[in-house]
């Protein structure tokens, strides 16, 4: 008589992987479903009967899981978990794990490509120079606006964990100063300041924090106002850290210079979000994390999350 397989369903799987990675060693593991994208309504349908979940963006709260008796342990194809109800899989006795370190270089690389963007312009001089503004030049160089060396300059992190860390080592590696600041300083050599004066002293701030009820809207428009008005603002983190609105009125108004951002409150964005358009504000589409080696590493880290689960020995648990 043969063992019934373990049922496994992807309900998010093209983001992790659109066709250039290996399912394999999970569909090792038991009978996997994988599914591109699903929706709130589609939920229940596909995890019906399935013992293991791996989700990303999808929202499984008490009632989903309640309407799932066969259902044991969500895998999260990511590191932030807010969109799963921890406490209600707790006493539902179901498992939670997360994926945690997988994107740091990453996300480290496009907060610099992005700052980069914002001082040097690279591809708005590239689209110059394809327009014919060299050609047409009666000098031997031109540039569409000042451009600031980063050196010398001070980076502030908001959120100093391990993406924030390796982003104050790059800065100083650019010759820039480092601010940092977390809820619980330690001592470690690092500068930490208040949030007001990390925002008030820093050239560049870098939000790496977590978006939970205490950081939710936390970067308002009091606080962009005591920023210096050369300053830039970056976020790779979490769209709902900042109040957009603000941040609309505050690149439009030129109470700072620019912003970069890869993430958004909603995503994707409707045609009307606040952000769309704002002056000297880049938005890039929630990529940070998705170069081909940290998309590796976090299909590794998931299917070992789900083979330690059947094991026995659950690791990665957040709950």
């Amino acid at each position: 008589m043969t063992k019934e397989k373990i049922r496994i369903a992807v309900l998010v799987g093209f983001t992790l992987n659109p066709g250039d990675l290996d399912w394999s060693p999970l569909q090792a593991l038991g009978e996997v479903s994988i599914y591109d994208t699903t929706d709130e309504a589609s939920l229940l349908h596909r995890a019906k009967g399935c013992r293991i979940l791996l989700v990303n963006k999808v929202p499984i709260f008490r009632e989903a899981m309640s309407a799932l008796p066969d259902l044991a342990c969500i895998v999260v194809t990511a590191t932030g978990y807010n969109n799963i109800d921890v406490a209600a899989a707790g006493a539902l006795g179901i498992t939670v794990c997360n994926a945690v370190g997988y994107s740091t270089e990453a996300v480290v690389q496009q907060v610099f490509a992005m700052l980069l963007a914002l001082t040097n312009r690279v591809e708005s001089h590239h689209q110059s120079v394809l327009a014919g503004d060299w050609s047409a030049q009666a000098h031997f160089c031109y540039t569409l606006g000042q451009i600031e060396e980063i050196a010398g300059k001070t980076m502030g992190i908001f959120g100093y964990g391990s993406i924030g860390k390796r982003v104050g080592e790059l800065a100083q590696a650019f010759g820039m100063e480092v601010l940092a600041y977390r809820r619980h300083p330690a001592d470690d050599g690092v500068r930490y300041v208040s949030l007001q004066e990390l925002f008030a002293e820093s050239d560049v701030v870098s939000l790496h924090a977590p978006l939970n009820e205490a950081s939710q809207g936390i970067v308002n428009l009091a606080l962009l106002r005591s920023m210096k008005p050369s300053a830039f603002l970056i976020n790779t983190a979490r769209g709902g850290l900042i109040r957009e609105n603000d941040l609309r009125l505050a690149l439009d108004s030129g109470i700072i210079a620019g912003a970069a951002l890869d993430v958004l409150s909603i995503e994707p964005p409707s045609p009307n979000q606040p952000l769309l358009g704002a002056r000297n504000c880049l938005i890039t589409p929630h990529m940070a994390w998705a170069s081909l080696q940290a998309r590796k590493r976090l299909m590794a880290i998931s299917i070992r999350n789900v083979a330690a689960f059947l094991e026995g020995t659950p690791i990665n648990r957040v709950g």
